[in-house]
């Protein structure tokens, strides 16, 4: 298996991501294509002892930058990172694509060069959210602002397809994100798209509200990118807030000092289970590809789990098993 890793994406520079491609080539046994310009993969390659590891260069000399309009970097930088990334995925090169670089930019070039899987109205990115027992994947979180309640209906068809592949959930339970649990409840796109999961062939378990996703009431929660991207960020926000101000009060009394050097262990363990790096980052579900899009903010632990998400999409065989179904039939 061989896997293609954008080295010119993410916030982190070329370092982290290359740091976290040998990680990856050593602990998944695969080989890892570096996309980017070449002397700075080989400079960043000196510091990383990438012995033992498989690793080839594929040279891209362009960047897509942050703030570039993601449709027209994508047509007028042929040679970006993110391009030739995705032509390697495209022409058979390489069995996955990962990047931390610019999502939007990473999303058009999927559907440009990759093409929808047939049936397929707009693909979604998914995240995964953790819970008490089992992680939830919740999407779409970025890649369509707009949505019709077709297009969340079909999210959840294929968000139930990759939760069963990859991360192994019979019968994946499917909720649908609203401000209340009634069916009366939320937006029109929310109660038109209840009406529709009602008469699905899906594991539909009802409305879900934002305080559910992380109590594991569902296996794959649905909703528009533009809310979904919020739900994230938010997400991130707290649990960033929350070690702060844990860091804070028990450094605030030297008795409680004693009792955290106690709990170490508990919260070091607690900390990873809300660590974006512990998930790698998020498939864009419903393209003719395997695609994973990393945080920018990804350091090499990230990138590393990043691969290895990919490597189980390709072993589960994820587009092929998306592709051919029959999407939005009710039953």
């Amino acid at each position: 298996m061989r896997i293609a890793v954008d080295v010119m994406g993410g916030e982190r520079g070329p370092l982290e991501v290359v740091k976290g491609s040998v990680e990856a080539a050593r602990e998944y046994k695969v080989e890892i294509a570096l996309v980017g310009r070449e002397d700075i993969i080989q400079q960043q390659l000196a510091k990383c002892r990438p012995e033992n590891s498989k690793l080839s260069i594929v040279n891209a000399v362009d960047v897509v930058n942050p703030h570039e309009p993601p449709a027209q970097a994508i047509r007028h930088k042929p040679d970006s990172s993110i391009v030739v990334g995705m032509n390697l995925l495209k022409g058979g090169d390489v069995s996955a694509f990962v990047s931390a670089g610019h999502s939007g930019a990473m999303v058009a070039a999927a559907l440009f060069i990759l093409g929808r899987i047939k049936g397929i109205e707009r693909p979604a990115l998914g995240a995964i959210f953790p819970t008490p027992s089992d992680p939830v994947l919740v999407l779409d979180i970025g890649a369509n602002a707009d949505c019709r309640p077709s297009f969340l209906i079909q999210f959840a068809e294929i968000g139930s397809i990759y939760m069963e592949k990859v991360l192994g959930v019979h019968q994946p339970r499917v909720g649908l994100l609203s401000c209340g649990e009634e069916e009366i409840k939320g937006n029109r796109l929310v109660r038109e798209s209840h009406q529709l999961f009602k008469k699905s062939k899906l594991n539909f378990v009802g409305n879900v509200e934002g305080k559910d996703i992380h109590r594991g009431v569902a296996d794959v929660i649905v909703t528009d990118g533009f809310t979904g991207n919020i739900v994230l960020k938010t997400s991130e926000g707290f649990s960033e807030a929350f070690f702060d101000m844990l860091e804070q009060a028990l450094a605030s009394r030297p008795h409680f000092r004693v009792v955290s050097l106690l709990l170490d262990p508990a919260l070091r363990a607690f900390a990873r289970r809300l660590d974006y790096s512990e998930y790698g980052g998020a498939p864009l579900l419903g393209v003719n590809g395997n695609v994973v899009i990393a945080h920018g903010r990804s350091q090499a632990k990230a990138i590393k789990n990043a691969v290895g998400l990919a490597k189980r999409a390709v072993e589960q065989g994820m587009p092929q098993a998306i592709t051919g179904g029959s999407y939005g039939q009710t039953g």
